[in-house]
């Protein structure tokens, strides 16, 4: 974390400038990583007696200036801004120094898988997590889990009826089995890069919320994109799992098919998906799954009219920022994923996109 402009090497500052505060904005991008990350900071905060707000956008707004300390969680406009590879991670760092008691191992870890960042070291250990055979999913209903989880594409991905066929023959026990499946069927016709992305979905930690710990990586990072003042109420330890799964449902199933129904083009270096009337909510989680199940090429953008998602082996932030700059958009770019918001076409952006490239 550190003030802008300055050093990233700043956690006790940055700590303190929370704790002198009267009123804190906490301003997040609309995924998991960031929403687990305001909602650790947002416990220390509850802990210290500080009053704060909590936004998240896919692409947010500039902050406004009513607040003594405006936090950026995942972008780079505020007085304070989250940066790392894992947004949770940082802030779990930070909580630490402001109020250790606030600091939820479970929630930082499942941010951390969201980020796409192994779970390890000091917060593994306080989480004290078993791990067991099988496949992270968030409820006991393996259709259900498998058919919504955004952790892993497959042909079965997004469709309870294909699932079911599927695991007619299995073993309710067996979650050697279940994962062998799983890992088999995702990888068909794939790019190499998926014998990796499936691992994230296999041998998960057990959780009490919602089972496994990734199962409560998927479910966070769906609702912040869905509905992200549920997703604000999960990540502050509220009971709103109910409400969670059912946005999840919604979210994992809406970004199977539309990455199915998707037109596709493959360009140099890019792997587009054009969805017709496709959700923004949904477009980053498309994009990441193209990347990772469908994609020949190194990048792969999702977008509709007036929004799009890229994830990219390396950075793609040159190409959003460019893009949207050129379609009097906005745009938020964090390591290997951007999405923006722009005035126009998909033709429009696609072609910007591709030239800047």
């Amino acid at each position: 974390m550190s003030a802008a402009g300055h050093s990233e090497d700043g956690r006790p500052r940055a700590a303190a400038a929370l704790a002198d505060a009267d009123f804190v904005r906490l301003v997040g991008t609309a995924d998991g990583d960031a929403v687990a990350a305001a909602g650790l900071l947002a416990r220390a905060l509850d802990a210290a007696g500080t009053p704060y707000q909590v936004s998240l956008a896919a692409v947010p707004e500039p902050p406004a200036t009513d607040a003594d300390c405006t936090v950026a969680v995942g972008h780079p406009t505020g007085d304070l801004t989250l940066e790392g590879d894992a947004l949770a991670l940082e802030a779990a760092a930070i909580v630490a120094e402001l109020a250790s008691e606030a600091v939820d191992p479970e929630l930082a870890l499942a941010g951390a898988i969201c980020a796409g960042v192994e779970p390890s070291g000091h917060l593994l250990e306080a989480a004290d997590l078993d791990r067991r055979p099988g496949v992270a999913i968030p409820t006991d209903d393996r259709i259900e889990g498998l058919a919504a989880s955004t952790l892993v594409h497959a042909p079965f991905s997004g469709d309870d009826e294909v699932v079911e066929a599927a695991l007619e023959e299995f073993d309710e026990q067996d979650g050697r089995e279940l994962a062998s499946l799983v890992a088999l069927s995702a990888i068909e016709e794939a790019p190499p890069r998926a014998a990796e992305a499936v691992e994230r979905a296999l041998r998960p930690y057990v959780t009490e919320r919602f089972g496994t710990l990734g199962g409560f990586a998927d479910v966070l990072d769906a609702v912040a994109r869905e509905r992200p003042g549920t997703g604000i109420a999960l990540a502050l330890g509220h009971e709103v799992e109910t409400a969670a799964l059912e946005s999840w449902r919604t979210h994992g199933k809406r970004a199977h098919r539309a990455l199915r129904a998707a037109n596709t083009g493959r360009y140099e270096g890019v792997y587009v998906l054009r969805l017709d009337a496709g959700s923004p909510a949904f477009l980053g989680t498309v994009a990441r799954l193209g990347l990772s199940y469908r994609s020949p090429e190194p990048v792969a953008l999702a977008v509709t009219d007036g929004a799009a998602a890229a994830v990219s082996e390396t950075s793609v932030e040159t190409p959003v920022r460019a893009a949207a700059g050129e379609l009097d958009g906005r745009a938020t770019v964090r390591n290997d994923h951007g999405t923006a918001t722009f005035d126009g076409t998909v033709a429009g952006f696609t072609a910007a996109f591709r030239g800047a490239v």
